[in-house]
């Protein structure tokens, strides 16, 4: 049986930390707890006569052996140089658990020795791998995920690595998207690759906005910028850019000057879509950045200008984007004379979805009496804990359509848990309602489910109510 320990830190455990090389180096408390504990576990059984009746199992008496010195037949020396640890091993039990190993010590090139260097390798990553080797157990840690990853890969330890990329996927969010992308590319990871776009896609100014992008290298900064589906304003891509060149001017040791800041730049400046930056944009913020040069400025002012455009480095075609999705849970809607009113009340649904998707928004209905404009405070909660919220406010025509009211950012979902979505409207206004509410609505490939939440206090359930469609991305 596998057992899987997925060690997490802190409140923010589910989220993957990049480290630095540093930090890599160091286990974390509780990993030298969890360390020291099985040494001396190892080290009582060990010294027992006849230890080996102590288990009743073969997985049991081969965990014994873990990072253990008795019968050891080589030892690794692992880390890069200033941050090396000595590593007990059993020739027989790698070679069984890894085919790399299998070939160091009983191919027909395999050389005698007694003591391997592996200074590519961190020393808790390695311990992680020998874990699963020795003990049939996954040991991950946020931290060190990455890492392990890597050795799992040289080491040709597929159950592992695939234990990893499950770990970095279902921690996977817009703070360390771009971070993982690179990573994924390097790995040669396809699916989680896919997952990466998934994210930066639909959250895509969250992540340009992260500390993670500006760790990202070259290549994937290219593959970034010219991305035809990012859901980002054109200013936010500039800027992300500006900010990895000068974490790059700082990388190369270079003072980051504007000169330095194009040239680590180089042609991906021409990849940011500056001419279709709203003019606001272009006049306050890029053209005053100091990173384009006069001439460059100037055919752009005149490329939003005038009759005749001149001819630009820039791509001058806006980005597509991602096309929202809408999931109407009403077959019909109706009006009264008496309802459906606000008075601050909230009007509240719970949803469940059977694959990720990015909530952007609630489309909701407006006014039965004419024109009229409503405040909106919309929120998104898991369990309890506000994900989004915002406070804007829409315009109905008299219509029964429904109307968009978006959150700052859109939402990560994940499937199979119920999520609630709630409003609190304010106008004077009556308003249409929804009718012959569904508790299921299949929306292109995602089935949503819908059932009553305990928050809603006007009136609104699956039935019937406000919050008619919820507009996401997948």
């Amino acid at each position: 049986m596998l057992l899987v320990w997925l060690h997490l830190q802190g409140s923010n455990a589910s989220c993957v930390q990049i480290p630095s090389a540093h930090k890599l180096r160091q286990l974390t408390s509780r990993q030298h707890t969890s360390l020291l504990f099985c040494l001396l576990c190892h080290s009582l059984a060990v010294s027992a006569p006849n230890w080996q009746g102590l288990y009743p199992t073969i997985r049991e008496r081969n965990a014994v052996m873990f990072n253990n010195d008795l019968m050891a037949d080589v030892h690794f020396v692992v880390g890069p140089p200033g941050g090396t640890q000595r590593l007990p091993g059993h020739k027989y039990v790698l070679a069984v658990g890894s085919s790399v190993f299998h070939a160091m010590f009983y191919g027909e090139l395999a050389e005698d020795k007694d003591e391997i260097r592996i200074p590519d390798v961190e020393p808790p990553a390695f311990l992680a791998m020998l874990k699963y080797i020795y003990c049939d157990e996954i040991d991950l840690a946020a931290d060190t995920v990455l890492a392990t990853l890597y050795a799992a890969k040289k080491y040709i330890v597929p159950h592992l690595a695939r234990a990893c990329v499950n770990f970095l996927e279902t921690s996977l969010s817009a703070k360390n998207a771009c971070v993982l992308l690179s990573q994924s590319c390097l790995f040669e990871e396809p699916d989680l690759t896919e997952r990466c776009w998934e994210v930066i896609d639909a959250q895509a100014e969250l992540a340009l906005k992260s500390e993670g992008f500006c760790d990202i290298d070259f290549q994937t900064l290219e593959s970034i910028l010219q991305r035809e589906t990012l859901n980002a304003k054109e200013i936010v891509v500039f800027e992300a850019a500006l900010n990895w060149a000068e974490m790059e001017c700082q990388r190369q040791e270079l003072p980051p000057s504007i000169e330095n800041k194009r040239k680590v730049l180089g042609k991906a400046l021409y990849l940011i879509r500056i001419p279709t930056m709203a003019l606001d944009d272009f006049a306050n913020g890029a053209a005053q950045s100091g990173l384009l040069t006069l001439s460059e400025t100037n055919d752009i002012f005149l490329w939003y200008t005038a009759a005749k455009k001149p001819e630009l480095q820039f791509v001058s075609n806006a980005r597509k984007g991602l096309v929202p999705q809408r999931c109407h849970r009403f077959q019909s809607c109706a009006y009264r004379s008496n309802q459906w009113r606000y008075r601050g009340r909230c009007d509240s649904i719970q949803f469940a979805v059977d694959k990720r998707v990015f909530i952007a928004g609630f489309g909701l209905y407006g006014s039965s009496c004419g024109s009229a404009e409503y405040s909106a405070k919309i929120e998104l909660k898991r369990q309890g804990v506000i994900l989004g919220q915002n406070l804007s406010k829409y315009f109905s025509d008299g219509s029964s359509n429904t109307f968009p009211v978006w959150f700052e950012y859109p939402v990560q979902i994940e499937p199979d848990t119920f999520y609630t979505a709630s409003v609190i409207l304010d106008g004077n206004e009556l308003s249409y309602f929804g009718q012959e509410g569904m508790t299921e609505v299949q929306c292109g490939k995602v089935t949503v489910q819908f059932q009553c939440s305990s928050d809603s206090t006007n009136g609104t359930g699956v039935q019937g109510g406000q919050i008619p469609e919820l507009i996401f991305y997948a």
